[in-house]
């Protein structure tokens, strides 16, 4: 099988470009795909390269986030954006996609039907997911359903279809998807299954679905209720499979048995072998070959990546685990960063290193977020992907598998679905965030776990969600944005909620200082972490530093730290970035601009197409 899938691979480098349009296939190369299953399984495997990689699933909030702050963010939030800079209009994929679908359709085809739909369904599986990421960047954009030769001029430069073409054939793609593909399940499930086809559904029409009702823009064919049951049903197929389910144990792959941030939660981007009960679809780690990630450096390094770290506004939202708010605890803004992660939901210290974190190899320096070097700046340095041994910094030998599609988002999907629809109950709650909720030790309650939220969290809907006044709404929001944390999620769920104010208004707040010009302890060894000051490096004790933190003052241009003082003592960092966060009040960045380059290269053509509000 390896050596025809190179045969086929070799003879169809070809296919894989920018543009639509099909070039000449030689007939040998054409059957080889298309003269038998053997061929159509070597071709579809060629498809899976357009999955991500370990590395930028680790990556993939990049800084995208409200809650991240970072040494620079995405330059589409902040007034300095050039639509020039545009980079995700490409169609090669697609094009090779829709080779396989023409191919399938053709007298060269000569396998059984049944082989040929399970392989259109794989091929539809990659085009419906081609199509919902133009939809979520650019909304509306030209549909093609064929590869295009050279004299298709009209279609190769149409103009866009409206978002109700794209939806639906997303749709479409998806149902015969499910209905063909015969995989219920592959080692390490990495490969394209029917469960992958019913969440990826779920993922697409729940998109679609919140987009309309918060942006207005429902149609007769397509409402928003109807999406929200289209979401719904498809995730529904998937929890009635028992075969799927959450993972409810620690990994054995733990460099230390006793670290207490490796959990059931953390295991699942840990792991070493996948963990197939929850993860639908995946990237395998593998040494020998050669398919490894580099978490470690990304999130430990000063120099590589982006320095991400997640701001104490979204710590604030994390349940503490009798089921109560954190921010409903008196002074809870002065509580220390030891104390603030005593008897809060397990994710917390299973996503940022808390003050318990042990990590392999490594010394006090190790185990404290490192704001010294600034690698992460508000103190919540991100752990989910990482490995917990220091030799791993600085590399790329990363052996953790990753999850593409998992089962808690299906949960997440279907509660959030039925709860728009007026119609989640209390059984379907706790089947769904209670379930979330209680394999992160939050403990059984009404209005928690077993059944639904009665009251609004203020916190929460002040500084996220201020024109949400449903706690049924606010819970889930709050429970899909720290389940999927960092899984490149949260810039798409802010734009289909019309939520783009958060870029601007969600603050970059850090840890709590306890006092100016003294050291203290960030976790329970013997040593003081950090000494925060705004003298110079030279002017500060010799013992401290090595745990030296400096903060400028409110009037320094300069990109940094400082500090506001608390009303119940003390001080919180707060991170200022030179060139500032920028949501436009028009709105226009919840769509993409089509590249100017593409709009100039269909005048010169003859054609037009339409271009984004604001663009």
């Amino acid at each position: 099988m390896k050596k025809y899938f190179s045969i086929v691979a070799l003879a169809l480098v070809s296919l894989y470009s920018c543009t639509l349009k099909e070039d000449m296939v030689s007939s040998g190369s054409r059957a080889l795909v298309f003269g038998s299953a053997q061929g159509l399984e070597a071709y579809s495997l060629s498809l899976y390269n357009q999955l991500p990689s370990l590395s930028s699933l680790t990556s993939a909030e990049g800084t995208s986030a409200d809650y991240i702050a970072a040494k620079s963010i995405s330059s589409f939030y902040t007034e300095g954006y050039s639509p020039e800079s545009s980079t995700s209009w490409g169609w090669g994929n697609l094009r090779a996609i829709n080779f396989l679908i023409d191919g399938i359709h053709s007298e060269d085809c000569t396998v059984s039907q049944a082989d040929k739909d399970h392989y259109e369904g794989i091929a539809r599986w990659f085009r419906a997911r081609f199509y919902l990421s133009k939809l979520q960047n650019y909304g509306g954009v030209p549909w093609f359903d064929h590869c295009l030769n050279s004299t298709e001029l009209d279609e190769m430069y149409k103009n866009r279809d409206p978002r109700d073409t794209i939806i639906t054939h997303i749709i479409k793609d998806l149902d015969f998807a499910a209905e063909h593909i015969r995989t219920e399940s592959s080692i390490g499930n990495t490969r394209i299954s029917k469960n992958a086809a019913y969440a990826l559904k779920s993922r697409a029409c729940l998109f679609e679905a919140s987009w309309r009702k918060y942006h207005n823009e429902e149609t007769a064919l397509w409402p928003a209720a109807k999406l929200y049951r289209e979401a719904a049903e498809a995730a529904a197929q998937v929890m009635a499979d028992r075969n799927v389910y959450l993972n409810t144990k620690k990994c054995d792959d733990a460099y230390l048995d006793a670290n207490p941030s490796l959990g059931a939660y953390r295991s699942l981007f840990y792991s070493k072998k996948m963990i197939t009960s929850e993860v639908i679809l995946g990237v395998q780690a593998s040494l020998d070959d050669l398919v490894t990630g580099d978490a470690n450096w990304y999130y430990n390094s000063a120099t590589y990546g982006d320095c991400i770290c997640l701001s104490r506004a979204l710590i604030f939202t994390y349940l503490c685990i009798d089921g109560t708010r954190f921010t409903d605890k008196t002074k809870y803004s002065a509580i220390s960063f030891i104390n603030e992660f005593t008897d809060r939901d397990e994710r917390l210290a299973q996503t940022v290193k808390g003050p318990h974190y042990q990590i392999n190899g490594g010394n006090w320096r190790d185990r404290r977020p490192n704001i010294v070097d600034g690698v992460a700046v508000t103190g919540y340095q991100p752990i989910k992907f990482v490995e917990d041994d220091v030799s791993k910094n600085g590399t790329n030998k990363n052996e953790n598998c990753q999850p593409i599609i998992r089962f808690a988002e299906v949960l997440l999907n279907y509660a959030e679905a039925k709860a728009e629809l007026g119609e989640l109950t209390d059984a379907e709650w706790s089947e769904t965030i209670g379930a979330l909720r209680r394999r992160a030790g939050i403990q059984e309650k009404p209005g928690v776990t077993s059944s639904k939220p009665t009251t609004v969290d203020t916190y929460l809907q002040q500084v996220f969600y201020p024109d949400i006044s449903d706690p049924v709404i606010l819970e889930i929001r709050r429970e899909r944005t720290i389940e999927l944390v960092l899984e490149g999620f949260r810039a798409d769920d802010l734009n289909r909620w019309k939520e783009g104010e958060c870029f601007e208004r969600v603050p970059l707040t850090g840890l709590h200082v306890p006092s100016l010009n003294a050291q203290f302890a960030v976790n329970d060894d013997d040593t003081k972490d950090f000494y925060v000051t705004y003298d110079d490096y030279a002017d500060v004790p010799s013992y401290a530093q090595n745990k030296y933190v400096h903060v400028l003052p409110e009037s320094s241009p300069e990109q940094g730290l400082r500090v506001d003082e608390n009303p119940s003592g003390g001080y919180d960092l707060r991170y200022v970035l030179a060139i500032k966060r920028k949501w436009h009040s028009d709105g226009r960045q919840y769509l993409h601009p089509i590249p100017p380059l593409v709009v100039r290269e269909y005048a010169s053509r003859g054609y037009q197409i339409d271009q984004n509000p604001g663009w």
